[in-house]
């Protein structure tokens, strides 16, 4: 019997179909993943399986005894609960004995006497009750969660009232997490992780997440790495794909391609039908034209639809202008803040860099790192604390940031493009036709390219600014974040447009500029960027040529180099300690008159000691030899076991190899 089951739910609103007759079925265990492009319904379905609403029709079946953890994109916590406890708050017992503690603590501060002594019994109390429930261990657990998703321990008592929209939400899924249901729904997790966070989240749903887990994601490798199974909402119904979504993305090419004929052939069966009413209507044989006539009408009622988003992306976006060679050098450029709490934050200090024309440079790092305030420094709206920028020569800069409220929310989305093209190229100008299949070359419809600016979504509104900007002409584009509000398929149409960097792609009107880009979409970096500025969010800058998975596949050899070097020196230490040890005791022997009163290993005889020593010597032995296999060290829970046994066993076998010595020099 599956976990929740979902059966022909259907929803509108208004006019609009949302779901029309969708089902699903989740079992134990599934990794799913939901995909579609926005506004097709993916949130309102995910919310009905969550019992956190109810559709018009249809049914959802959850198994007795199932707990069902829902992540929203709008998360409820208590504003005066601290971010720790309101993470803490996914252990409700456990939660509500901290919480009582730590009153407990305020009121004894001012108590005294025997008020006093019953509020310290009563504390002992409180501690062996959280203690029952694994209460310290757990507290570990809500650390090491918190970590994961980018907070530090200074943050851990800020009230959930100070916490931005972005922490929120981390809050919320750590919470989400340490509940542990049986199943997790997930609507957007990734939003507000950085890099890091992602990666933790990650190796979090594989290695310790045991439940099944249905999400709604735009990180592509997330979908790669953690589903089995893809679930794509389309004209309100969904439609399965097994695999990951690389998997899905060549299974729903070819099911495009099939519709794509399927719908051709049909066409041209029309226009064969219709030449024929045309040429025989009013002749002889008008009577079978009327009838062909009636039956076309009828074939085209349940005419096949064209698929969608199969054509490939059609835009010349070359450069009009050539920018000098060099566009961007900068020299010791230095940055620094104070913060709230008085400290210094370097953001990056000594960074010497020269951007090249047509090179696609990325800026990556954790947030708060200074990802943003460097692009500023760079494009000289910000002044560096130290170093010089020096901007190239005829540049025509493309900037996209975060927000877009320069938008005049009154235009169409035609005529906003058509007009932000003759703004930015004045003479050249953009014909109603040209500016309508713009927006369509990013997923706007007919009806869509109608709609005002003001009542689109903020992704739908960064797609109607990204094709401005990208037809602009500009030979730098600057792009802080450009997917964050986008669907999957509009992030591969701004990667389509923008990774044409061969001869022969600008050739066919790909763009030619540079380009300077900040993002956490680790599959928009790799396909758009062959150079990197990685902040580590402590100072620290560096420059790094190639794309994301090639720096990530370095830091992750240096990791195991470096875990390595760790072990060889504990290693050393050990033996160090064993030698001064095995010294120690051979002075205290010769010191000794009398043998020790009690002898643990009296009873032993001295081949049964021989035979431990030689058992325990194979067993470090084989140890070593797995901790030279780099296998082990990917598995960091592995390395750490194993290095505790083989101590556990060093110093066990010393006092036996004594007792063995002392045997032998005796006889």
């Amino acid at each position: 019997m599956p976990l929740l089951a979902a059966v022909n739910l259907k929803h509108s609103f208004g006019n609009t179909v949302i779901l029309d007759g969708c089902s699903i079925s989740i079992d134990a265990g599934d990794r799913i993943g939901m995909v579609g492009r926005n506004g097709t319904g993916k949130t309102t379905l995910l919310k009905s399986l969550a019992g956190r609403f109810k559709p018009d029709e249809g049914e959802v079946i959850l198994q007795r005894g199932v707990r069902v953890g829902y992540l929203s994109q709008d998360p409820d916590l208590d504003p005066n609960e601290t971010l720790k406890g309101a993470a803490e708050a996914g252990f409700a017992e456990l939660h509500r004995l901290h919480q009582q503690q730590h009153e407990l603590y305020d009121q004894m501060a001012s108590l005294k006497g025997e008020a006093l002594d019953r509020a310290m019994k009563k504390q002992v109390e409180i501690e062996h009750q959280i203690e029952a429930l694994g209460g310290y261990a757990i507290e570990h657990k809500v650390d090491q969660v918190l970590h994961g998703l980018g907070f530090t321990d200074a943050q851990f008592e800020v009230p959930v009232r100070s916490l931005s929209g972005g922490q929120k939400g981390r809050v919320a899924l750590a919470r989400l997490l340490l509940e542990q249901p049986d199943l997790l729904l997930l609507d957007e997790p990734t939003n507000h992780l950085d890099l890091d966070g992602r990666l933790w989240l990650e190796s979090f749903l594989n290695d310790e997440f045991r439940g099944a887990v249905l999400m709604i994601s735009h990180d592509r490798y997330l979908l790669d790495n953690v589903v089995t199974r893809i679930e794509e909402v389309e004209d309100g119904r969904l439609i399965e794909y097994p695999g990951n979504y690389e998997a899905f993305r060549e299974t729903r090419a070819l099911r495009r391609l099939t519709q794509q004929r399927a719908f051709e052939k049909q066409q041209t069966h029309f226009k064969k039908e219709e030449e024929y009413i045309r040429r025989f209507k009013a002749g002889q044989r008008a009577k079978q034209a009327k009838g062909r006539l009636s039956r076309l009408d009828t074939k085209k009622e349940g005419a096949l639809q064209r698929p969608m988003e199969l054509a490939a992306l059609s835009l010349n976006l070359s450069a009009n202008d050539r920018s000098g060679d060099i566009v961007i050098a900068a020299r010791g450029i230095s940055k620094a803040y104070t913060n709230a709490e008085g400290s210094r934050k370097v953001l990056f200090d000594n960074l010497d860099l020269i951007i090249k024309r047509g090179e696609r440079w990325g800026i990556i790092g954790p947030n708060g790192a200074g990802k943003t305030t460097l692009l500023s420094c760079l494009l000289g709206l910000t002044q560096p604390d130290a170093g010089t920028i020096r901007l190239g020569s005829n540049l025509k800069i493309g900037y996209y940031r975060q927000t877009h409220e320069h938008v005049d929310g009154d235009l169409t989305v035609w005529r906003y493009l058509q007009q932000i093209v003759l703004k930015e190229n004045p003479g050249s100008g953009m014909s109603e036709q040209a500016a309508r299949n713009l927006a369509g070359a990013f997923l706007f419809s007919g009806s869509d390219q109608e709609r005002d600016l003001g009542s689109l979504s903020g992704g739908e509104r960064s797609r109607a600014v990204l094709a401005g900007l990208l037809a602009s002409s500009k030979n730098l584009l600057v792009l802080d974040e450009p997917t964050n509000h986008l669907d999957i398929s509009s992030a591969e149409r701004l990667e389509e447009a923008l990774s044409m960097g061969d001869e022969e792609s600008v050739k066919k009107g790909g763009y030619d500029g540079t380009l300077l880009v900040i993002s956490h979409d680790r599959a928009f970096i790799d396909a758009t960027c062959d150079h990197l500025i990685v902040l580590d969010g402590k100072g620290g800058a560096m420059v790094f040529l190639g794309n994301y998975t090639d720096w990530h596949e370095k830091e992750i050899e240096s990791a195991r180099v470096r875990d390595r070097e760790r072990y060889e020196e504990k290693r050393r230490q050990e033996e160090a300690e064993k030698k001064r040890r095995a010294a120690e005791e051979e002075k205290k022997r010769a010191s000794e008159s009398k043998p020790a009163a009690h002898n643990p290993f009296g009873r032993l005889k001295t081949d049964q000691i021989e035979k431990k020593i030689d058992t325990m010597q194979s067993r470090i032995k084989q140890i070593d030899e797995s901790m030279s296999d780099p296998a082990v060290w990917r598995d960091p829970a592995k390395c750490q076991k194993l290095g505790e046994e083989r101590t556990k066993l060093v110093q066990e076998l010393e006092p036996l190899e004594f007792e063995w010595l002392k045997r032998t020099e005796a006889t």
